[in-house]
């Protein structure tokens, strides 16, 4: 039996050559035209398609449990198609300095925002909880939402270290950055808002046993509380936002709100109404272009319909 040093060793060596080939593929991306570049990513996500079979199982069940596509050749094109975009998306992001350092994002970018939610996300105060889903261009889109106010979005550190220092120093990040998901001080949220600044969260992640139920896309989903609990507590404005792409390094940044929390004295109904709400504004944006959904992880479980049945 290999001992814990070895081990640690192993896990080294396997993150550095993951890091290596990281570090490979962006300068690769850094080197060939956009076009160029966005082709092979798309080739890309064709051999990701071909090789990740329990993924395309995953995307291929999950698209067809929404209703989504009418039988299972549909639900792969579908699913073949959200692979693409998954791969374009990274591409993207690498090369997201040609639209985001200068004021060519302008015409590159259209706003399809009210009035009350285009001032709830560029005046200085309040600050706003924004939920968003896997979709589109979720990584452009919080950058895209710092043009005008800081954005904070919380996330899970990689759990290879070397990339995970990469991503956070590889991208412009205008007045975008990256809070831990997985800290004991759940007060700097509060400290952060209170800050005036944009507190950017993902809403389609398995909530497991301590999540609550709620429909998506037609289905009982265990969802994470976190994001209704944080309105209600903050009495802070609650907006969903999506980052969908038109064309080639083209984004439509959209979403609705702003939501004020209602307290009605019963809490459990408070939350339900939240993510009812963020859940049903993101089913929406995915049926307009379920292509542009990242359908391969496991947003359904066998247990969320044994609970839902109970």
């Amino acid at each position: 039996m290999p001992t814990t040093d070895a081990i640690k060793w192993r896990l080294k060596i396997r993150f550095m050559l993951e890091y290596a080939v990281a570090r490979t593929m962006t300068a690769l991306v850094d080197l060939v035209p956009l076009r160029a570049a966005v082709w092979f990513a798309a080739r890309g996500g064709d051999l990701a398609w071909l090789l990740a079979i329990g993924r395309r199982r995953i995307a291929r069940e999950n698209i067809l449990r929404s209703g989504i596509a009418p039988d299972a050749a549909a639900a792969d094109r579908i699913a073949r198609a959200s692979f693409r975009n998954f791969a374009i998306m990274l591409v993207e992001t690498m090369k997201s300095a040609m639209i985001l350092r200068d004021d060519r994002w302008r015409s590159s970018v259209r706003f399809a925002l009210t009035p009350e939610l285009m001032q709830a996300i560029t005046a200085p105060q309040p600050g706003v909880i924004m939920a968003a889903g896997h979709y589109g261009n979720f990584e452009l889109g919080g950058q895209v939402a710092s043009i005008n106010k800081p954005v904070a979005g919380v996330m899970r550190s990689l759990s290879n270290p070397y990339i995970d220092r990469m991503v956070k120093r590889r991208f412009p990040r205008v007045q975008f950055h990256f809070v831990p998901k997985n800290d004991a001080d759940y007060s700097r949220f509060v400290r952060l808002l209170d800050d005036g600044e944009i507190l950017a969260m993902m809403i389609d992640q398995h909530g497991g046993q301590r999540g609550m139920l709620v429909d998506f896309l037609g289905r009982p989903a265990s969802t994470h509380t976190g994001i209704a609990l944080l309105s209600l507590i903050t009495n802070k404005p609650l907006v969903f936002g999506y980052c969908r792409r038109t064309g080639l390094m083209q984004f439509e940044f959209g979403g609705s709100g702003p939501h004020f929390p209602v307290h009605t004295g019963d809490r459990q109904r408070d939350v339900r109404a939240i993510l009812e709400w963020l859940n049903g504004e993101l089913g929406k944006v995915i049926r307009a272009d379920p292509t542009q959904y990242m359908w391969g992880h496991r947003r359904w479980r066998p247990e969320d319909e044994k609970r839902a049945a109970e």
